[in-house]
């Protein structure tokens, strides 16, 4: 399921700005955008992140920014420096060299001259901070979610209700069906043998017979009882992405069973916009962890 959460601190020469987002995925695939001073710290947030969301292209990011004073954390030996310039000027100079300039640049990347590498270290404080942001940016994020979530179960409701009602229309037509059917083909057989031209009760014997291939109520119990299944699951609290999915499966089975006994026009229209609805559910579920 999509979604978007941002907290934001600005105290002081401290700013601090923690985003989280998401897109649909079957799986949770998380991604973090952190600075150097918190790297340290990505294992933990993975795991905490991994315990809040179940799915979904997850992506955080920390923007965090020092606006005070500039601390110099690379010192240099200074006498070696020196050292390495007198002895590399007196190498100029014996060979005559035109200029110094480079020398320099040589004597300050010798070796040892640059002390300490330049990492910055975490401040647990700083930390704490960054952290209340997270949890405040995922708290965000799931207020996101749960109004998309409200919008999508309304949705899927319309959808189901509207699969319902086309079943409807579908239990009005099935006894005009089969009488329909049954007329038809005594018809079509008077019409080619004429009326004592076949036996009456061999004719209806086989009539029954081909009605019980075409009777759909045992099709139009199921998908009834799915119907009210999937609603069901769909107001429980828990989380039933999956589940759901399963009864639209178990849904258009027996659609498609509907459709292929129905054998009259009138009834496909109803079976096509069942379709139609289903599909809708299908793609909306992507969205439904």
């Amino acid at each position: 399921m999509t979604g978007f959460g941002q907290a934001v601190l600005n105290r002081g020469d401290t700013n601090i700005c923690v985003e989280v987002k998401s897109l649909n995925s079957k799986f949770l695939d998380l991604t973090l955008r952190l600075p150097k001073v918190f790297v340290e710290k990505e294992l933990e947030l993975r795991n905490f992140i991994t315990e809040r969301l179940e799915r979904g292209k997850v992506s955080l990011s920390i923007d965090y920014q020092q606006t005070g004073k500039v601390e110099i954390r690379q010192t240099y030996n200074r006498d070696l420096f020196v050292a390495y310039y007198a002895e590399l000027k007196k190498l100029a100079d014996r060979v005559m060299a035109p200029s110094y300039d480079i020398i320099f640049s040589i004597a300050l990347n010798s070796p040892d001259v640059i002390q300490g590498n330049g990492k910055e270290e975490l401040d647990p404080t700083e930390w704490e901070k960054v952290n209340a942001l997270i949890g405040e940016a995922i708290q965000n994020f799931d207020k996101f979610r749960l109004a998309e979530g409200k919008s999508l179960e309304e949705r899927l409701i319309q959808y189901i209700a509207s699969i319902q009602t086309s079943l409807s229309k579908v239990e009005e037509l099935d006894p005009k069906r089969i009488e329909k059917t049954r007329s038809r083909i005594k018809g079509s057989v008077t019409d080619f043998f004429g009326n004592e031209g076949f036996d009456t009760n061999r004719l209806e014997q086989e009539i029954i017979f081909y009605i019980e291939k075409l009777d759909i109520h045992e099709e139009r119990v199921r998908l009834k009882t799915h119907l009210d299944y999937f609603l069901k699951v769909l107001a429980d609290k828990q989380s039933n992405g999956k589940k759901l999915g399963f009864i639209a499966q178990e849904i258009g089975r027996e659609i498609n069973t509907i459709g292929s006994k129905a054998n009259d026009a009138e009834m496909q229209k109803h079976v096509v916009t069942m379709k139609e609805e289903l599909e809708k559910i299908k793609e909306q579920l992507n969205n439904v962890v």
